[in-house]
């Protein structure tokens, strides 16, 4: 079974080289789906639906949609807008259901490979096989026994966006990758003010990969493999800033379903490590006027020793339902956000795009309110970039029980050894095993 391996990334949008093969389990994946491309052959007009998370606050997709009616008059596309934090959840619920939304958004690999191997996508082979995907980052991820259920749009990897205003204002100057130490230290520096009025040293979301990917990227850890000591430094480095209240703690994050990004922009936290699709998002609102927060981009911090910059991404494609009754359009589509004019489209609203282009990277660094410093630009050059989860059959239940046991030691619940302690029974004894 493969797992995922580091690839190098040299320059901004470097392919997923060595990213990880699918090996699953597959069940009834055949072709299916009814199929009406009249509308974009002009025969008429044609809605095609689309799901997606957060609508108003991801403007890659209205970037998107616009450009695939623009090219292809008489279709409309409907986004069937769900939740960021629900949309797994929501996603499965649908599919099982028997819903039939044609286009599918895969958020991540861990969601693909569940739904791949539940014979719940198209097979789009046939059309992967038909073009041209040589520059096309982290196609491999989603390469099941040489079958492709989806096409990636979008590659996205984790750095740290900092307060460059408040920095300043601590005397605190970044030159290249600080150490995990060295961020603690800024973390508990940058800390000031009480209540409402509190600016936190840095914010670490609720995900779980926030701590865990990291620690696995960076030792060279398997998250599906049963042993999850690796995960330890980095979690006392969490819980330590969390304990003193350089952090906002995860019980009041999770209460109060904290948006990272008004966490950011708000100047509610001076660092925030987080994965570059919020550049889209950041430039969204200081485009609209929303925020007036001094930005900036470093490398993702290391451990202490390394020679190398090391962070971890996922890619983010389109698939087809195969219950979709408008399947022909929808493979168009799921073509188009993967060429070249989907990769213009995106790229023109911060969004990092899966494929390889000099003009479309160029353009990406010329966007108004990208920063423009020697240390933003070297963030997005990390030595090695691992995929966030490998994926296999076993995916979705390690990712379950690391979710869950990650809640727990998040909020206290558990030691951080009783937590892993219980991360590796259960994952042995009821996965492995």
């Amino acid at each position: 079974m493969n797992v995922s391996r580091p690839y190098t990334r040299r320059t901004l949008v470097k392919t997923l080289g060595a990213a990880a093969s699918l090996a699953l389990a597959l069940t009834a994946c055949g072709s299916g789906g009814g199929s009406d491309d009249s509308a974009a052959e002009g025969g008429g007009s044609q809605t095609l639906t689309v799901t997606v998370w957060n609508l108003a606050k991801t403007p890659e997709f209205g970037a998107l949609f616009e450009a695939f009616e623009k090219a292809n008059p008489g279709v409309k596309v409907e986004p069937v807008d769900i939740l960021a934090d629900d949309y797994p959840d929501k996603v499965t619920t649908m599919l099982a259901g028997g819903d039939k939304t044609d286009v599918i958004t895969m958020k991540n690999v861990t969601d693909y490979s569940r739904y791949s191997s539940r014979g719940q996508l198209l097979d789009i082979t046939d059309m992967v096989k038909s073009i041209d995907t040589s520059k096309l980052a982290g196609l491999d991820a989603f390469n099941v026994n040489d079958t492709y259920f989806a096409l990636p749009y979008r590659q996205d990897f984790w750095l740290l966006y900092y307060n460059k205003g408040l920095f300043d204002k601590a005397g605190i100057t970044l030159d290249g990758a600080m150490t995990w130490d060295d961020y603690a230290k800024h973390a508990q520096q940058l800390t000031q003010g009480e209540g409402s009025q509190k600016t936190y040293g840095t914010y670490h979301h609720t995900w779980r990969s926030v701590i865990q990917a990291i620690s696995a990227a960076q030792t060279g850890g398997d998250q599906l493999g049963g042993d999850y000591n690796f995960f330890t430094d980095q979690y006392n480095m969490a819980l330590g800033l969390q304990k003193g209240g350089h952090a906002l703690d995860f019980g009041t994050a999770t209460a109060q379903q904290a948006d990272y990004r008004t966490m950011f922009e708000t100047g509610a936290t001076a660092m925030m490590p987080m994965g570059t699709w919020y550049i889209s998002g950041i430039l969204e609102a200081k485009e609209k006027g929303d925020t007036q927060v001094d930005w900036a981009l470093a490398p993702m911090p290391q451990r202490p020793g390394s020679s190398e910059v090391v962070t971890f991404g996922s890619p983010t494609a389109f698939a087809v339902n195969k219950r979709s009754e408008n399947a022909d359009l929808a493979k168009k589509f799921v073509e188009f956000a993967a060429g070249k004019e989907g990769a213009t489209a995106i790229s023109k609203v911060g969004v990092v795009p899966a494929l390889q282009d000099p003009e479309i990277t160029k353009a990406y660094f010329g966007l108004t309110g990208m920063p423009t410093d020697d240390l933003s630009k070297k963030a997005f050059e990390p030595d090695k970039v691992v995929l966030e989860m490998p994926v296999s059959d076993k995916t979705s239940d390690v990712d379950t029980i690391l979710r869950e046991e990650h809640e727990l030691i998040m909020v206290g619940d558990k030691t951080v050894p009783e937590g892993i302690k219980s991360m590796n029974d259960r994952v042995k004894s009821q996965v492995l095993s």
